[in-house]
């Protein structure tokens, strides 16, 4: 057997190759947009409070074999109706922001039993399955929002009715004084820095942690307090100064990201989530071993489908409106690019790749329509190209998965003729 080179220059590009093309159009887009850092970073960390919640949400499913569940935006549509009940009822602030999540949960809880129960009759056809399901779903949500609530269901309160006629009015505004708007961001900001040394302290302690308690001898400990030490020593510099001036971190939003990454890791960790991992692998294998392959799928699409609804949350009351009829249609499409920009695959995913993802794909929405206008004399080239990297992104995805299996079975093909050519 020929060996592995530890580090394959051509295999780590093919892996790799949707992250490396991205980063490249980032920062040539940004030569050429004449943006300042400053707002860069900005944007960025404003875009990423909205949307790296609902981007997490799709790792379950992807690691339990079930690829991209476009089926989020049908959690989404329970965040929304619950969003709708709460200006109903004139709950406000984080108050309203707790009840809309106590709702969301079982509605979209529901919602991902029904869309569970029919991937498992799909089985190899999810990714499919999910997007066609997102599109039924929507049709029933037009109907709910259009006819049943404000005529079968009354409304009360005006501003959510269309005025002179029926339905749930096209814009929900979240700015009044009973409404949700940065529930969350007023919870809390801090200064870029201050997050800095909160974040070195914490990687600190868990460095000792590991050090005293969990024996760890090896270097990753003095790493970790390494790289603590490295950010505290670059946020006295003067170019993190002026790259995160305008920077304010909301503090209660980043806490429920850290926590989703953690439940991620954990979950993975105990017994249901080796159970995810086996049916990912093989579902067949897994079946043979003992494990209910249709109970551990339809737990990560409802487990899914429940985070991608308080994402959702998070991104409507961070914006402070939202489109009733259109808001939730591309929630899945974006958040799929995302993640696969970060390097994951329809087969496997992590936290990291998740959140390198957001960053490459917001980084290229905010600076390709500048760098549209300045080179083509239009913006809407850069807006045209940001939609046509989305698709592109997902096809290009299933391309190499696609080809990636292929050579997986030749290559599992020729070993086995070898064997038995030896025997």
């Amino acid at each position: 057997m020929n060996k592995v080179k530890k580090f394959d220059i051509a295999q780590i590009l093919r892996n790799n190759a949707v992250t490396i093309t991205f980063v490249i159009l980032c920062i040539v887009c940004l030569m050429f947009s004449g943006l300042q850092v400053s707002y860069l970073v900005f944007e960025l960390f404003t875009r990423i409070s909205r949307n790296a919640f609902i981007v997490l949400a799709l790792i379950i499913p992807i690691i339990a074999g079930m690829g991209i569940n476009f089926a989020i935006t049908i959690g989404a549509m329970g965040a929304q109706i619950a969003i709708l009940w709460v200006l109903e009822w004139g709950v406000p602030g984080f108050k309203g922001f707790l009840l809309a999540a106590a709702l969301t949960i079982p509605i979209a809880g529901i919602f991902g039993w029904l869309v569970g129960l029919l991937l498992n009759k799909m089985k190899g056809q999810e990714m499919i399955g999910s997007m066609i399901m997102g599109y039924f779903a929507n049709g029933l949500y037009q109907l709910l929002f259009l006819f049943i609530f404000g005529n079968i269901i009354p409304l009360s309160n005006p501003n959510l009715v269309i005025r002179g006629s029926t339905g749930v009015a096209n814009t929900l505004d979240l700015s009044r004084k009973d409404g949700i708007k940065h529930a969350l961001e007023n919870l809390g900001q801090i200064k870029p820095d201050l997050a800095v040394y909160i974040l070195a302290a914490i990687m600190i302690l868990i460095a000792a942690y590991m050090y005293l308690y969990k024996k760890d001898k090896t270097k990753k400990p003095f790493a970790l307090a390494g790289i603590a030490v490295l950010m505290v020593a670059v946020s006295f510099t003067p170019i993190f100064k002026n790259w995160f001036s305008m920077v304010k971190i909301p503090v209660a939003t980043y806490v429920l990201i850290g926590l989703l990454c953690l439940f991620n890791y954990v979950i993975m960790k105990t017994r249901l989530g080796q159970q995810f991992r086996a049916v990912g692998q093989s579902g067949t294998v897994a079946n043979a071993a003992g494990i209910n392959v249709n109970r551990v799928r339809l737990i990560a699409i409802i487990i899914s489908t429940i985070l991608a609804g308080i994402g959702q949350l998070m991104f409507v009351q961070n914006m402070g409106s939202f489109q009733t009829y259109g808001a939730h249609e591309q929630v899945g499409l974006y958040a799929g690019a995302a993640i696969l920009v970060g390097g994951a695959s329809i087969a496997g995913a992590t936290n990291g790749q998740a959140l390198l993802g957001c960053v490459l794909f917001h980084t290229l929405f905010i600076v390709a329509p500048a760098a549209g206008k300045n080179l083509l004399g239009d913006a809407a080239i850069g807006e045209y190209f940001r939609v046509f990297i989305s698709y592109g992104v997902i096809a290009m995805a299933l391309v190499m998965h696609a080809w990636r299996t292929v050579k997986k079975k030749k290559s599992l093909a020729s070993n086995l003729a070898d064997a038995s050519a030896k025997a």
